[in-house]
C-alpha cells in the first residue's frame, strides 16, 4: 500500500534537490525462476526392484546423476529421504506424497502397505551431490542425507525480491533483482552513500498501515535498500526509516549507516548496521530495527500550523574501516 499524499523531495551526494511525486504504484507480480523446474517421470520407477539391485551392485561405475534420478518422487519430483516407501511392485514414493495418494501406488495404484525401500535408502547413505545451487557459484559437494539441510542456508540460494509494496514472489542473484526493481517496480536508484530526503504528507493525522520503498543506492560496489513507512505502533501512529543490504548477513556486517531527522534545534539520530534482505521487511520492521519518529514529534519538526508532514531525513553509508565521524565516504571507495 502506497502512503496517499506523500511526496519525496530526494538529493544524493550533494546533488541538487529534485522533487519527486510518487503516485499509485503499478504492481507486477511476475514471476521470474533461477532454477529450472522438474519434470516428473512416468517410468522413473518402473521395475524398481531390479534397477535398486542393478545400483547395489554397480554403485562404483553408475553414474551419480542417474541413482539421483532413482531417489526423485515421482509425484513431487523432490529427493525423496527416509522412510522411503514402495509398493509390492517395487514403485517407490517419499513420505510425504504417501499420504497425498491416499496408500495407492501412482504408478500401479496397487495398495502401498508400510513396505520401507531399504536398499535405496542405502544406496542414497553412499551419494555425495553437488549443491542444486551449484550453477550459482556454490562448489560444495555434501553426503546425500546433509544436502538439504545446507541448501536451506547456502550463501548462493537466490533473494527473494526486497520490494515491500507488494507480495511480489520474484527470485534471483543480486543483479537480476536490481534489473527487476528498476524495471518492474520503478524504484529510483542512486549512486553514492550520502542522502537527503523531504517526506511530505498533506493529511499526517491519516496514518494506515503502509509501506513504501523510496529508493535503491549504490555504493561501495553493493546495493542498499532505503525504506520509509507509516505504520501504528500500538495505539501510537508513528514514521520508520531503515536500510537493507542487497546481500548476505555477514557482509551487510561490513557496513554501517546513519539516519537524521530534525527542525527547530531537536535532532534525532539513528545509527547502525543495515540488515541483509535475508530478513524479510516485515521482520526488520517488526523488530523496530530503525529510525523511529512519532507522529508528534514529526510535527513538530515539520514546523508551521502542524497540518502538513515535512520531515528532512539525511544519512549516510559507510564501510567499517572508515571513520565514521568523516563527514562523505573517500570518492575512490563511493562508486
Amino acid at each position: 500500500m502506497e502512503l496517499d499524499g506523500f511526496g519525496c523531495v530526494s538529493s544524493s551526494d550533494g546533488l541538487d534537490e529534485d522533487e519527486i511525486r510518487h503516485h499509485h504504484p503499478h504492481h507486477h507480480h511476475h514471476q521470474f525462476s533461477s532454477s529450472k523446474p522438474h519434470n516428473a517421470t512416468a517410468n522413473n520407477n518402473n521395475n524398481n526392484n531390479n534397477s535398486v539391485n542393478n545400483v547395489v551392485g554397480s554403485t562404483a561405475i553408475a553414474p551419480a546423476t542417474n541413482v539421483h534420478e532413482l531417489l526423485e518422487c515421482p509425484v513431487c519430483t523432490n529427493s525423496m529421504y527416509p522412510p522411503i516407501h514402495q509398493c509390492h511392485n517395487g514403485h517407490t514414493l517419499c513420505s510425504t506424497c504417501k499420504t497425498r495418494v491416499h496408500n495407492r501406488c501412482p504408478t500401479c495404484r496397487q495398495e502401498l502397505g508400510d513396505i520401507r525401500c531399504l536398499a535405496l535408502e542405502k544406496v542414497a547413505e553412499s551419494l555425495e551431490l553437488p549443491c542444486k545451487y551449484c550453477s550459482l557459484g556454490c562448489p560444495e559437494i555434501f553426503p546425500y542425507y546433509s544436502k538439504l539441510k545446507h541448501e536451506v542456508v547456502c550463501n548462493f540460494r537466490p533473494y527473494n525480491c526486497p520490494y515491500a509494496g507488494s507480495e511480489c514472489s520474484t527470485v534471483g542473484d543480486i543483479p537480476f533483482l536490481v534489473s527487476h526493481l528498476r524495471d518492474d517496480h520503478k524504484v529510483d536508484m542512486h549512486t553514492g552513500c550520502t542522502f537527503n530526503h523531504r517526506y511530505v504528507k498533506s493529511n499526517p493525522r491519516e496514518v494506515e498501515n503502509a509501506t513504501w520503498m523510496l529508493t535503491v543506492f549504490h555504493c561501495f560496489g553493493q546495493y542498499f535498500c532505503l525504506h520509509f513507512e507509516a505504520f501504528q505502533l500500538g495505539m501510537a501512529p508513528v514514521y520508520m526509516a531503515f536500510l537493507r543490504f542487497m546481500g548476505d548477513e555477514t557482509e551487510a556486517r561490513s557496513y554501517s549507516y546513519s539516519l537524521e531527522v530534525g527542525a527547530n534545534g531537536r535532532k534525532l539520530i539513528w545509527e547502525g548496521s543495515p540488515r541483509s534482505i535475508r530478513d524479510s521487511h516485515q521482520k526488520v520492521r517488526d523488530s523496530h530495527d530503525g529510525l523511529i519518529i512519532q507522529r508528534n514529534m514529526a510535527l513538530f519538526f515539520s514546523g508551521g500550523d502542524r497540518k502538513e508532514l515535512k520531515l528532512r531525513v539525511t544519512g549516510r553509508i559507510w564501510k567499517e574501516q572508515q571513520n565514521p565521524e568523516a563527514s562523505v565516504c573517500m570518492p575512490n571507495l563511493c562508486s
